[in-house]
């Protein structure tokens, strides 16, 4: 195997015998091989729309499947078993479409001619000729290009599927997903198109965060300020980590009643912040933090355990029985919800001993999504026009298990008084809870919720610009990012296309980006490494 699309991968190279998220060799090649056959799926797929013929169902297909190669989504090997063939039933059924109206059907690519192996041995022979350094002969800098493209392709793909799951959807971010799939089958595509290909998959992602907004919103309302426990009640209890709103509100539905107290854990956080789910009594509080103490934290949690997506550093086995997947997240041996049903987590939930006693712990603060802060925009530009704030730091990206994000804890504590810190995704579990008081009544940490919800910090920074009369590289606003996997590749991309510069990137740079690469980001957007708080912030601030 060879798999570097995480910033965790061994040595910061690559994970060669397994992966250091838990990922077994197997399944690594059969997650390669499933690459390989969307793409020469999205052959068929670009070339059909041509001649008028869009299936929604090989659309939806390509999304949810891409999405299961995504870091710590899917390491169930009986899962690419079956959906690999289906890919290729499907490009075949789509085939006969386009002969059928006179289009192009014969592709050179060998993954447009593909045809699996019938058992795992042959699987795994087919895609050593498939995976990410099978062709030496590839110039380093346009691999690095291609991989980039991959890798932000595959966090599309995960914002797109929960979108659609909640009914929002544009064929356009379909067709570019099968486009750029497509256009990595050629060998010789040029540094200039693939450069573009990388913003272009950028432009696209803020589209796909732009539809998961409206699919979050338009379904539980815009995110208010809300306080969120971090202690627990005395009764039974279920801990929901993830991202998907939508499975946790039909978990909070069939819950209702049963003296099951639900918590969130990691991206779950905000979810507390949305109207028709915080409208829940039970839906109590937080549980834990993030990566860095999953370890302790789930063994000792007294309830059931629902992951919902890509949110756990190894494989669910080690936390214990009480685990079970839902939607696209599959793991081997771990109870996976079937049809929406939620009964086997509660049966669970209601077994277990669950809490004891109430724990009156602190509380922290959610829901400083766009509306939000635009609500109070006016206060902001007062406060920045009399020097009272004199810099906003967005400190936001992913977490991980790595030693070096303790730089980010020590960043937001070092943030002189006058500053304000915006922050989104599960990288705030370094410093989530951090009291750092208020500016003119405004709090200095703001909590602006996923990932995904760099569209609303998008947003923000726009509209300021436009209050400023001033271009978003000129604000006093600094992007501090941590990265983990292929949705913060995405969410870089998107940075890129905007043309925002001076960001600061850890706790290392991804292996996948080679010296001549990274010298065109330096150049272009001036993009760096962090070094030391200290360092940074007197590099900033002055």
């Amino acid at each position: 195997m060879f798999c570097y699309q995480c910033e965790q991968t061994a040595k910061g190279e690559g994970c060669t015998k397994i992966g250091v998220c838990g990922k077994q060799p197997e399944v690594a090649a059969l997650q390669d091989l499933l690459v390989h056959a969307l793409q020469g799926l999205s052959l068929f797929a670009v070339e059909a729309r041509k001649h008028g013929i869009v299936d929604r169902e090989i659309n939806v297909f390509t999304c949810e499947s891409l999405f299961s190669t995504l870091t710590n989504v899917n390491f169930d090997q009986k899962y690419f078993m079956e959906v690999i063939p289906k890919a290729v039933q499907l490009r075949e059924k789509l085939k006969g479409k386009i002969a059928a109206a006179g289009g192009k059907t014969d592709f050179d690519a060998p993954a447009a001619n593909f045809k699996p192996a019938a058992g795992i041995d042959g699987l795994i022979a087919q895609a050593a000729s498939v995976g990410l350094k099978s062709d030496p002969s590839i110039n380093p800098d346009l691999l690095s290009l291609r991989h980039t493209t991959l890798f932000g392709l595959k966090g599309i793909s995960a914002y797109a599927d929960h979108a659609q799951i909640l009914g929002q959807e544009d064929p356009a971010v379909y067709g570019f997903l099968q486009e750029a799939l497509a256009t990595l089958t050629r060998k010789d595509v040029p540094m200039d198109e693939l450069l573009g290909l990388v913003l272009k998959t950028g432009e696209v992602n803020l589209r796909a965060m732009e539809l998961l907004d409206a699919a979050n919103t338009g379904a539980y309302g815009h995110p208010v300020p809300t306080s969120v426990p971090l202690g627990h009640k005395a009764g039974k209890a279920i801990l929901v980590s993830g991202h998907d709103l939508k499975d946790l509100e039909l978990l909070l539905k069939q819950t209702e009643g049963k003296g099951i107290y639900i918590y969130t854990h990691g991206e779950m956080l905000p979810t507390h912040g949305y109207p028709q789910l915080k409208k829940y009594p039970h839906f109590y509080g937080h549980y834990g933090t993030a990566w860095q103490n999953q370890q302790k934290e789930f063994p000792s949690f007294p309830g059931a355990i629902l992951m919902t997506t890509n949110c756990i550093q190894r494989p669910a086995q080690v936390y214990g029985e009480n685990i079970f997947t839902s939607g696209c997240v599959g793991w081997p041996g771990v109870p996976h919800v079937e049809n929406n049903n939620f009964g086997p987590v509660i049966r669970k939930a209601l077994e277990m001993p669950g809490f004891a006693e109430d724990s009156n712990s602190k509380s922290v603060m959610v829901g400083f999504a766009r509306n939000t802060v635009l609500s109070v925009a006016d206060k902001v530009i007062d406060a920045v026009k009399g020097k009272k704030i004199r810099h906003f730091f967005l400190v936001a990206g992913c977490d991980g298990a790595k030693p070096g994000r303790n730089y980010y804890t020590e960043f937001v504590e070092k943030v002189p008084d006058d500053c304000i810190v915006l922050t989104l995704a599960c990288g705030k579990f370094r410093f989530f809870d951090k009291d750092l008081g208020t500016i003119g009544g405004l709090p200095r940490l703001m909590d602006m919720g996923q990932c995904n919800d760099a569209y609303s910090a998008i947003q923000v920074a726009v509209a300021l610009s436009k209050a400023f009369n001033v271009g978003v590289n000129d604000l006093p606003l600094s992007l501090i990012l941590s990265w983990y996997e292929q949705k913060a590749v995405a969410i870089l991309l998107t940075l890129l296309h905007l043309g925002i510069k001076n960001i600061r990137l850890g706790p290392s740079l991804p292996a996948f980006v080679s010296p001549g690469v990274l010298d065109v980001l330096v150049k272009n957007f001036d993009i760096k490494p962090i070094t030391t708080p200290d360092e940074d912030l007197k590099a900033i601030l002055g």
